[in-house]
């Protein structure tokens, strides 16, 4: 899958965390993740990232993909505050969302 905002191509590879068992692991054990891959954590609202290797960008989105929180370059042992709207956040390398890309934008998910 792929992650567009604006019609532009952010992550041309999106990974899907929806079990438990993926949810909870998440990135966890990653050296790195390239700049063209992410993973996209379903029904989650807030992240933590202790015991990462290395920082990240997040988005929180609404079961709609619109954005409701941006957070860039959040370093490892972080917690976010949860985002009562929304059901779920996409993962990046620090430094791949769009400094373009704010609250109320819209995401769209590609196969």
């Amino acid at each position: 899958m792929r992650l567009l905002h604006n019609g532009t191509v952010v992550v041309s590879e999106l990974e899907v965390a929806s079990s438990f068992a993926q949810r909870s692991k998440g990135l966890l054990g990653r050296a790195s993740l390239p700049e063209n891959q992410g993973l996209w954590i379903k029904r989650c609202n807030s992240i933590h990232t202790w015991f990462m290797r290395f920082a990240i960008d997040a988005v929180f989105v609404d079961s709609s993909l619109h954005v409701i929180h941006v957070y860039r370059n959040l370093p490892p042992w972080r917690v976010t505050l949860p985002r009562l709207k929304a059901t779920s956040v996409i993962e990046v390398a620090a430094g791949t969302l769009p400094l373009t890309l704010n609250p109320g934008d819209q995401l769209y998910v590609e196969s």
